[in-house]
């Protein structure tokens, strides 16, 4: 027999079926009894202060049930952190950005809203606006934010000591600066909540989320009602990629109208509100001093970085480190500084992304490739002889446990014909790699942990209950592949309960890589203490020690002599007969230190596993039109254990699409004054399927022994390695090091006309 019956194997997901018949139902399908339509009032203005707003007009209009604005909230601002807690629900002094929340209604049909809102009047006295971060930094305007110098949100200082002194002993050393533009997620579901309160003045929310329990506890601050008394719904999600974490103001917009109303409303945003209204990727623009002995080993780096937050402060913090973490994961440094700054902006909120950093991250990967070639080395071993090992310390003091990266190297290099391409291809044809790590969780504090309850009914099967929040990555399968591997059940044996705030315990959400290292490691401790309690009873029946037991197929056996056996049905009933229902709950909080903070102490564990990944892409560009052809990607992971390798091919395939093919090489946002001027999909140039190249995935299992069945991160360093790979690939094709991204046509075309010259 194998090991496992399930981990390890490539299975369907639970939830493809109805997915893929349309039975799967989200937020937008849900049709509830007297439900309103609810829409909200935004700014026209990028920076201005409110003057008056007069509701009257619509109020007195035939089919609105009612009308909010912020004297109706109860003025709590809403920040990931306490420090940055900068951001009210609907405003009441000023608007920050075009779209910011200024009214909200409610009526009997969408026209009826759409005509209140046009008759909702709103005084502004305008303000300057700021658009650039450094021309934000330097403003001698109003500041966007009174409490915040030179519109800084956010300062991120890292410095482990010795940095100067070592670019005084480097061989050589180089500065060099790039630039991104801003990105959005473009989820396939549109942002849409339903909420309403129930006979006991519990509210019931249905919204995209990246986690229930994340939501739950700022809406309960805002509205100043006890935890228990909100609860956020599990519903069907399509997509995240990071955007979906936090609350929105919606949120708390449509539960104030369903609380006025005493109906049930649903806002369903457009997708210009879905661009603008939501998250974005910050841009970026960040420089790289980097300096090495004669071998290319990093002896000192300092890298400073601006970032456009945005009107407020979002995950501010979180947002202006993790660039510089996965650096610090990735590859070994001698000494290193960092300086990042989240800046204000008159323009859209930023946040955490899947594809977060993509200028720090391929400017950084293409730096390197620039020392390599001054070097005369080849830059696979400009990579291997900086790369993570494993047992080593970060920067900042975190321990890396596993740690495959030079395996990922070396299979994309033998998969992807390296050797016999580099340096070889035809002109304007290109190959190029990147690196990358992701953090597996980061501390959360009391929410940093999640807690699991499983419990079997009389026929034998079970019900497993997690706070894990599935948004379209197989979260739901993971859950029950674990829970029915360890319990000796079949996957369709058991009914899974998730993502509901009232039924299912505590959990981070699909928040920092974290799913499956703290979820499903809960799922797997109350499925070994359920099974304990399963053996108990069985090796009465059988008349063996529990030890000697083993459970499979719905089975109970002994390992020696499999045909002494027992049905888990019968062994559940027994049970029962003699009063003891099968239950058990399991629980697991990463061992990180809880003294690390973002801004005021950047060192110490920061979590238990770190993925390391590897990408290779090949390009042809047409150097008449600056249009580039991606040949082949070769996308290689370490993730420590493949619970599920089809579940895993498909998010390496998607990251390739949303950091290479979308990321570097279409997608970008366009801007006038602080209007976005692309924000729906017939501009805003997301790639199809037929854009994408033929990907070949490798699967490398470093096993983390912290993990359930040695699992951790899975499909985050494929995001922004192939961002990494796409620029070298371009730039080795021209002959240009490229450092604006995306690379779009017209940059090309202009770098391939500026090395003619």
């Amino acid at each position: 027999m194998s090991d496992y019956a399930l981990i390890g194997k490539r299975m369907p997901r639970i939830d493809s079926r109805t997915k893929v018949m349309g039975k799967a139902k989200f937020t937008a399908d849900l049709k509830l009894p007297g439900m309103l339509v609810g829409k909200v009032k935004r700014s026209p203005y990028a920076h201005a202060r409110i003057i008056r707003i007069d509701t009257s007009k619509a109020e007195a209009l035939d089919g609105v049930k009612s009308v909010v604005t912020g004297k109706d909230t109860q003025g709590v601002k809403w920040g990931v952190f306490a420090y940055t807690r900068d951001q009210q629900f609907i405003q009441t002094e000023k608007v920050r950005y075009i779209g910011d929340e200024v009214a909200g209604v409610a009526a009997v049909d969408e026209e009826t809203a759409q005509k209140a809102l046009d008759l909702i009047e709103v005084e502004y006295d305008i303000l300057p606006g700021v658009f650039e971060p450094m021309e934000a930094m330097a403003s001698a305007t109003e500041l966007i934010h009174e409490d915040f110098a030179n519109n800084i949100n956010v300062h991120v200082n890292i410095d482990t000591g010795q940095v100067d002194e070592n670019f005084k002993k480097a061989h050589y050393t180089r500065e060099d600066t790039y630039v991104s533009s801003e990105e959005s997620y473009f989820q396939a579901e549109p942002y849409a909540i339903v909420a309403r309160f129930d006979h006991e003045e519990c509210l019931e929310i249905w919204c995209p989320n990246g986690g229930p329990h994340m939501k739950s506890k700022p809406l309960s601050n805002s509205f100043k009602i006890p935890l228990h008394k909100v609860k956020v719904r599990k519903i069907a999600i399509g997509g995240a990629f990071g955007g979906r974490s936090e609350i929105c103001p919606v949120d708390y917009i449509c539960a104030l109208l369903a609380k006025k109303t005493n109906l049930p409303v649903k806002i369903q945003f457009t997708r210009e509100e879905n661009t603008i209204a939501t998250r974005q990727g910050h841009s970026m623009i960040t420089t790289h001093k980097t300096g090495v002995d004669k071998h290319g080993h990093v002896l000192a780096r300092e890298t400073t970085c601006y970032m456009d937050g945005g009107a407020y402060s979002s995950t501010g913090p979180i947002a202006t480190s993790v660039p510089f973490l996965s650096m610090e994961q990735a590859y070994r440094m001698g000494a290193v500084r960092y300086n990042g700054y989240r800046v204000y902006t008159n323009k859209p909120i930023r946040g955490m992304i899947r594809t977060h950093g993509r200028c720090f991250a391929a400017g950084l990967d293409t730096q390197l490739d620039m020392i390599a070639e001054h070097l005369g080395i080849d830059p696979v071993e400009m990579r291997l002889r900086n790369s993570r090992q494993p047992g080593e310390y970060t920067s900042t003091k975190s321990l890396v446990g596993s740690c495959a990266m030079d395996e990922t190297i070396h299979k994309a290099v033998d998969k992807s014909g390296w050797k016999n391409k580099f340096g070889k291809l035809p002109a304007f044809h290109g190959i190029g790699i990147g690196t990358n790590s992701v953090q597996t969780g980061f501390p959360m504090g009391i929410r940093g942990g999640s807690q699991s309850f499983i419990k079997f009914n009389e026929d034998g099967e079970a019900t497993v209950m997690s706070g894990v929040v599935d948004n379209g990555q197989g979260n739901d399968n993971m859950l029950v592949q674990i829970a029915a591997e360890v319990l000796g059940l079949l996957p369709e044996d058991i009914h899974l309960v998730s993502a509901d705030t009232e039924t299912t315990s505590s959990d981070p959400g699909s928040y920092s890589q974290v799913s499956t290292f703290v979820g499903g490691q809960a799922v797997q401790i109350a499925a070994k203490n359920c099974r304990k309690k399963l053996f108990d009873v069985a090796s009465k029946i059988l008349k063996v020690a529990p030890d000697t037991l083993d459970a499979r197929n719905r089975m109970i056996f002994v390992k020696e002599d499999p045909e002494k056996c027992v049905s888990i049905k019968k062994v559940v009933r027994i049970s029962l007969i003699n009063f003891n229902s099968v239950n058990a709950e399991g629980g697991y909080w990463p061992k990180v230190d809880m003294k690390r903070e973002w801004i005021s102490n950047p060192s110490g564990q920061m979590c238990e596993a770190f993925s390391f990944g590897t990408t290779i892409i090949e390009v042809k560009v047409d150097p008449q039109t600056g249009q580039v052809e991606v040949l082949n990607a070769t996308a290689c992971q370490d993730v420590g254990k493949a619970l599920n390798p089809l579940v895993l091919e498909g998010q390496f395939e998607g990251s390739v699409a949303m950091g290479g093919q979308g990321g570097m090489l279409t997608e970008s946002h366009e801007w006038k004054e602080g209007r976005c001027l692309n924000s729906t999909m017939l501009d805003y140039k997301v790639p199809l399927a037929c854009d994408m190249p033929e990907i070949n995935n490798i699967i490398v299992e470093s096993i983390e022994p912290k993990g359930p069945f040695g699992a951790k991160e899975a499909g985050m360093s494929i995001a922004m390695s192939a961002a990494q790979a796409y620029a070298g690939a371009v730039s080795n094709a021209i002959g240009v090091y490229m450092d604006s991204f995306p690379l779009t046509p017209d940059k090309i075309l202009a770098a391939i006309k500026g090395k003619r010259k």
